[in-house]
């Protein structure tokens, strides 16, 4: 069916007034001012947004779609995450990826939920591998994964924690080496999605895998780096070499050595580092485990999905322009994941747009041209829901 949406204030990200929108299948088909007069024998349904902001649908690209977690035994496993969980929260784009749990969860498991949650309206992808090298994949490489495998964009890996498998240098360059030659192959994004522990390396092991190779500083994509002070200072500067930088929307205790996600994206935009090189996350799904001295978990959270527009809506709340912070939930993750049709409004672009209050708070959520939230409450559910 075709859909007129009248009078939206549109953020494409960038501010672009008042306009009337168009969608078919499954697409912005025109945008305009003035507007447009459809034959009643087109059945259009003509909706009027009534001045509401109107931003693309925010790519979530850190999802533990088929749950986190199992750091303190199979019964701390976290379920799955169901539809809803994601267009309450504006998101209409996820990568999934793999945790600490490489051995009891596949990457072919995250690549069935994929395709289940496409099935269901949204856009997915994933990573291959997990925290752990040699990296676990489907074909015997992770170069064969992305290049065989359509739902397969990149690889995921984890270093400066107790929990990886500790790297060494050549290990992350062989990684790397892979991932970027696949997305070669492919056009597709060919990045290693670095989760980064608190440990004191930081992101050094980053710089020591680039440092006399043919890399491109782009190929390697930490996230969680807001999680220390320090780390952020330092991902800042490895944005400023060519890398795209990650920032994990988690709430943060007060006195916390860590930054929260409006702080963390705000000193990020305030440095003058390369505004598209930054994102914001938010590890929904995943185990937020604490530990104690020894290595053990002593306390465990779970990631929400929710803390992305929670995220957003701080932000505008402390007075940050829309226009500056909204490219980190959409443009900028959609340009790094080389995802066509995704985090811009625009004629031709896939119709993943979301309506905002006053307030910065989701209203409707569209998502491939179909509408999965309206005043705030979803009128799509997944399968199970």
């Amino acid at each position: 069916m075709l859909k007129l949406l009248l009078n939206a204030r549109v953020f494409a990200p960038a501010p672009l007034g008042v306009r009337h929108l168009l969608i078919a299948g499954g697409r912005i088909v025109w945008m305009g001012g003035p507007r447009l007069d459809l034959p009643p024998y087109l059945g259009a349904e003509t909706i009027d947004l009534e001045g509401r902001t109107v931003i693309p649908g925010i790519i979530d690209a850190h999802v533990h779609l088929t749950g986190g977690g199992g750091e303190a035994g199979a019964h701390t496993k976290v379920p799955p995450l169901a539809l809803s969980r994601f267009t309450r929260s504006g998101i209409t784009s996820v990568v999934a990826l793999l945790g600490t749990d490489d051995a009891t969860r596949h990457p072919r498991e995250l690549v069935t939920a994929v395709n289940g949650l496409k099935h269901e309206g949204l856009s997915a992808w994933c990573y291959t591998a997990g925290y752990h090298v040699p990296p676990v994949t489907i074909t015997g490489s992770v170069r064969g994964d992305i290049a065989t495998i359509d739902a397969i964009i990149g690889a995921k890996c984890a270093l400066s924690d107790h929990r990886s498998s500790q790297p060494t240098t050549d290990e992350l360059r062989r990684l790397a080496s892979e991932t970027h030659v696949g997305g070669l192959m492919t056009g597709k994004a060919g990045i290693v999605h670095l989760h980064v522990g608190d440990g004191a390396r930081g992101l050094e092991p980053i710089r020591e895998a680039l440092h006399g190779t043919e890399l491109y500083p782009r190929v390697f994509n930490p996230t969680h780096v807001n999680r220390r002070k320090a780390l952020l200072d330092d991902a800042i500067a490895l944005a400023r070499e060519g890398s795209h930088v990650d920032i994990t929307a988690v709430p943060v205790a007060e006195g916390e050595d860590a930054y929260s996600a409006e702080d963390a994206l705000l000193r990020y935009l305030d440095s003058g580092a390369p505004i598209d090189r930054v994102s914001v996350s938010s590890d929904g799904g995943g185990c937020l485990p604490t530990f104690d001295a020894e290595g053990r978990v002593a306390h465990m959270d779970v990631g929400d999905p929710g803390d992305l527009s929670r995220t957003l809506r701080g932000l505008l709340a402390k007075g940050a322009p829309l226009e500056r912070v909204l490219p980190a939930f959409t443009s900028n993750p959609a340009l790094l994941l080389r995802l066509t049709g995704k985090g811009h409004l625009s004629v031709g672009a896939d119709a993943d747009l979301v309506s905002l209050d006053e307030q910065g708070g989701v209203v409707d959520v569209m998502a491939n041209g179909t509408w999965h939230v309206r005043a705030g409450q979803p009128i799509v559910r997944g399968t199970f829901e």
